[in-house]
């Protein structure tokens, strides 16, 4: 009869490399003495910061580099349609009436949409038409010499963009996929601030000891590897992070769903951009704001008023620069005047102007617009390029190109984290799971509530955090069966041999 033996304690669980990795060696190394709600919240704002920097990095590179292409664009289209945009002035121009009859020669197809009257004396006229069988959103325009009415050329144009600059611009907005398109561009608004804000707690809450201010915004080259990495990362960060907010503040008011959701709580706060009445005697700020029904010089062109005097009205309205007339679209209608220009100081203000009688119907003007209509508007400009001229495309140049790498030293850290010693391909360990159970319910409940809201308003954000949380139960799930058939392998010899 065999001795029975004492039966054995279960071997200690063999944690996972995830499980041990220490929190602290994704980043910097936490205070010794850390405590209170800090500590409890900077494990699970590293994992965020660290799994949205991984799955939503593709989106913000493609986001980067399209931008970045995107700033040369104006130089570009100088170049490439000079022909078209340029002419040298000789004598006097002629009428507008004139040449938009010789842009109806060269697209005799088309339906008139717009009439653009270049700000300088080299400016070609663009007269733009509605084509049947152009993709939405599109025209053609017909770019006429003023001094002889000759058709320069012909192109395809996206509101006032040309080839180039519009192929370009749908790249970036869409990836010239259409709607579908516009969630790549979305996810990476909905996510930069967050990877941002996140980036910014995590890098100024970091300790640092002697020389802080310098190690805070100066890049450090004493340390190597991805201490050094880290360094750069954090560094620029921090030099770029208000560009970054703005990019994605500006991105996301015309996004497709957070824009719409935007647009509603602009509106709610009174600060909607006003619009133009085009119909005669309906305008919506006629009579308080600037519309003078009893000209009497405008009474005097009882007769039907044409481009010209269209043109000549809204000039001695005090509308300036390039001005874009819209021909009325019906007999109802009136001719809709406004200017276009776009950088600083913004003009945007615009007429309405009865085509029988010259009187000017209704009237905006920009600095009359609320706050938030014009923040808008400067934000778009801005973001566009537009709002400082060269000096706008080059900030936004550096922004990208920090961006983009800012996404390189990201990757690099994770993929110096990973384990050299092991066979195979391997990445770089994430930071621990279950970091949410260190923060104090205090502050974990505003912050999922918040989120929630977030979610509501930003739906691309809410929807990939939703796959994240998912995607983490999976692996959770998936890992711990994985260690209990592991444990249960080890445990059968041992029962067997009692």
């Amino acid at each position: 009869m065999t001795e029975t033996t004492p039966a054995a304690s279960p071997p200690p669980r063999q944690r996972s490399a995830e499980e041990t990795a220490p929190v602290e060696d994704f980043t910097t190394s936490a205070p010794s003495n850390a405590g209170g709600t800090w500590s409890g919240l900077r494990p699970l704002l590293l994992r965020l910061h660290f799994y949205a920097g991984i799955l939503i990095g593709p989106f913000l590179l493609v986001a980067a580099v399209t931008g970045l292409l995107y700033t040369a664009t104006p130089q570009i289209e100088s170049v490439v349609y000079r022909h078209e945009l340029k002419v040298t002035p000789h004598g006097e121009p002629k009428p507008l009436t004139a040449q938009v009859n010789a842009a109806r020669e060269a697209i005799p197809d088309g339906q008139l949409v717009s009439v653009t009257k270049g700000a300088g004396d080299s400016d070609t006229t663009r007269v733009t038409f509605d084509v049947k069988g152009l993709p939405e959103g599109y025209t053609q325009t017909a770019f006429v010499n003023p001094y002889d009415a000759e058709v320069r050329g012909t192109l395809r144009t996206f509101g006032e963009w040309l080839p180039v600059r519009s192929w370009f611009d749908g790249l970036h907005r869409t990836l010239n996929l259409g709607d579908f398109g516009r969630n790549y561009s979305e996810i990476a608004a909905s996510w930069l601030w967050v990877e941002v804000l996140g980036g910014l707690a995590l890098w100024l809450g970091a300790p640092r000891g002697r020389e802080r201010l310098r190690k805070l915004f100066v890049p450090r080259r004493d340390p190597k590897g991805r201490r050094r990495t880290l360094s750069w990362h954090g560094a620029v960060g921090l030099w770029v992070s208000i560009g970054f907010l703005a990019l994605s503040a500006t991105g996301l008011t015309w996004s497709a769903h957070a824009g719409a959701n935007i647009g509603k709580i602009q509106d709610s706060l009174g600060g909607a951009t006003p619009s133009l009445s085009s119909t005669p005697g309906h305008g919506t700020h006629g009579g308080s704001t600037g519309a003078d029904s009893g000209d009497s010089s405008a009474d005097a062109a009882a007769a039907r008023v044409d481009l010209d005097e269209a043109v000549r009205i809204a000039r001695s309205k005090g509308l300036r620069g390039k001005l874009v007339i819209s021909p009325p679209a019906d007999t109802g209608s009136a001719y809709v005047v406004r200017e276009n220009t776009r950088h600083w100081p913004e003009q945007q203000d615009s007429i309405a102007i009865d085509p029988a009688t010259g009187n000017v119907t209704d009237k905006l003007v920009f600095d009359d617009f609320p706050v938030l209509a014009k923040l808008t508007r400067w934000g778009i400009d801005a973001h566009m390029g537009l709002l400082f001229g060269l000096a706008n495309q080059i900030v936004l140049a550096l922004i990208a190109v920090a961006l983009i790498g800012m996404l390189f030293w990201g990757y690099r850290m994770w993929w110096l984290r990973r384990p050299t010693r092991a066979s195979g391909t391997r990445f770089g360990r994430p930071p621990a799971r279950g970091a949410w159970r260190r923060v104090p319910g205090r502050v974990m409940a505003p912050l999922v509530v918040a989120a929630a809201v977030l979610a509501y308003y930003l739906p691309l954000f809410g929807l990939p955090l939703v796959c994240f949380l998912l995607g983490d139960l999976a692996v959770a799930q998936a890992r711990r069966r994985e260690r209990e058939r592991t444990e249960a392998r080890a445990g059968t010899p041992k029962e067997m041999a009692r």
